[in-house]
């Protein structure tokens, strides 16, 4: 970070370190996903392509970070579970959600068109993640037991609803009211008496949900001359379903997951769910404060150049980065100014938010997700002949501010790092493009002073710094405002109505004035 007189704001971030022993795991669950699977008209009570392709994103998950040694899904939720001696993001609970559930809704958008190739992507999906803190291998048998058992709970319970609904000619209202008090047992008697279903021949992936780990497995790494292949064993996630994946016998079995997690000592045949819930790593966030989300690009130095990113601005990407933040703002009313740089963007809650009870995970996850998924859909349209080679993935973080003044001076900081970070990359890139090395470029300019990186522009280059576009000096912000509309009546009279749009600006947001002249923005 550069160094600045608004340095001191860092000091209101808070560490959230899942301390060992504790095992840690990461649920993600759909926001909204009642709508989302009816606007995408998804079979009911079961979609089978829809659950494929949230195992898919799990999968995804489990090859891309090493610490996560295993997985449980259902319908639109999925838990991972990180190694017991994960030092992933040194155990920061924000951190380790919001990367995971990033890169989550990056591979769900990305993997669409494979499993529903004729159906359009109308809106992007998004879910929130939360961490669990098992203290012991004990509290994680529970809480996996638990998630089977609310997979089969909620199964047989849709399936009861949806035949009353589409076969039984039910309506919903009635479907509810006869399924109110329905016992298991009841619930298994209506649908083989009814409607002629045996519910356990139905398909497990409906009924047990997916498990998912890494196991080894011969793998062909190459072929020798003569066309014969070269096998070697190397760990790769496996799809697994069984009625009791907490069962002793079913854990004890497989070596990776003795290893990284530990062993069952006997089975779970209680489950107490407010026992478990009691482990959520939960925090809310201070109310009367302004509460900021602030992203990054996770490895987004790898990702431009592999996407062959212009140095050292990409105009294009830069341009995707603040579409999605103003999707962010139109999906989320709470949200009244964001401000942006490269692969960041910050965004501020009105001070009196109330959004997800102020519930850190809940708001870092949800707009994190939501950011993540956009960038991937709006691709195609800033970059059309350019392909997205991997999903892009951010983390994220919340922080609360007291006042507006230390608010105010959280973007002033925002806003100096990004002139200091510009100023350095456009003359270690023209140094680059001139033939020096990289190393060369960092030893020249170690030291150096602003008015001295100027010179060297205007002088070598011909770079003149204060004609560079707004947007790679001063980043972005994005806010509403509002407009006055005057309509004519057919009797002549004129009727005023104040409209709300959102706009994206570049400008000094350091200076008092801009705030006098957008007050309501934090009125």
């Amino acid at each position: 970070m550069a160094n600045s007189k608004y340095e001191y704001v860092k000091s209101f971030e808070i560490e959230d370190e899942v301390m060992p022993p504790n095992l840690i795991v990461v649920r993600i669950d759909g926001r909204d996903f009642r709508r989302f699977s009816e606007v995408h008209r998804f079979e009911k009570p079961n979609d089978e392509k829809a659950l494929h392709l949230m195992n898919q994103c799990a999968m995804a998950v489990l090859e891309e970070y090493p610490d996560i040694v295993f997985s449980y899904g259902y319908s639109d939720e999925y838990s991972f579970v990180l190694k017991k001696t994960s030092k992933f993001y040194q155990r920061r609970s924000s951190k380790i959600l919001s990367v995971i559930v990033s890169f989550f809704s990056s591979v769900y958008v990305t993997k669409w068109k494979e499993f529903f190739p004729l159906k359009e992507l109308r809106y992007p999906p998004s879910f929130h993640s939360r961490i669990v803190c098992c203290a012991s291998l004990v509290v994680l048998q529970a809480y996996l037991a638990w998630r089977q058992r609310d997979c089969h709970v909620q199964n047989q319970y849709n399936t009861c609803f949806w035949e009353l609904l589409t076969k039984g000619g039910k309506t919903e209202k009635e479907a509810q009211e006869i399924l109110k008090d329905a016992k298991e047992q009841d619930r298994n008697e209506l649908l083989h008496q009814q409607f002629g279903i045996n519910y356990n021949d139905s398909l497990a992936l409906f009924r047990q949900g997916t498990c998912i780990f890494k196991t080894e497995v011969e793998d062909v790494v190459k072929y020798n001359e003569d066309g014969t292949p070269v096998k070697r064993l190397r760990r790769k996630a496996s799809i697994f379903r069984l009625e009791n994946i907490a069962g002793r016998r079913f854990w004890n079995e497989h070596a990776s997951l003795l290893k990284e997690l530990g062993k069952f000592s006997e089975d779970c045949f209680k489950i107490n769910p407010d026992y478990i819930r009691s482990f959520v790593f939960e925090s809310k966030l201070m109310p009367s404060t302004w509460i900021v989300i602030r992203i990054d690009g996770c490895h987004f130095h790898r990702f431009s150049d592999i996407h062959e990113f212009n140095k050292p601005n990409d105009k294009q990407a830069l341009y995707l980065m603040n579409l999605c933040a103003v999707a962010v703002l139109e999906e989320f009313p709470d949200i009244i100014f964001s401000y942006g740089v490269s692969d960041e963007y910050s965004f501020v809650l009105k001070k009196a938010s109330l959004l997800y009870q102020r519930r850190a995970s809940e708001i870092v996850s949800a707009i994190l997700s939501f950011f993540s998924s956009m960038y991937v859909m709006k691709w195609k349209d800033v970059f059309p002949n350019k392909e997205l080679k991997y999903p892009p993935s951010f983390d994220g973080r919340a922080v609360c501010y007291p006042s507006t003044e230390i608010l105010c001076d959280y973007l002033a900081w925002r806003q100096v790092d990004c002139h200091i970070n510009n100023q350095y990359n456009t003359c270690f890139w023209s140094l680059v493009k001139s033939g020096k090395s990289k190393s060369e470029a960092q030893s020249y300019l170690k030291g150096t002073q602003a008015r001295k990186k100027n010179e060297l522009l205007l002088k070598e280059f011909g770079i003149d710094y204060n004609s560079l576009p707004l947007m790679f000096r001063q980043g972005s912000s994005v806010f509403r405002i509002k407009t006055e509309k005057t309509t004519i009546l057919e009797n002549g009279t004129s009727v005023g109505t104040t409209q709300t749009k959102i706009i994206t600006e570049h400008c000094n947001i350091i200076e008092q004035s801009f705030w006098e002249e957008h007050a309501s923005i934090l009125d």
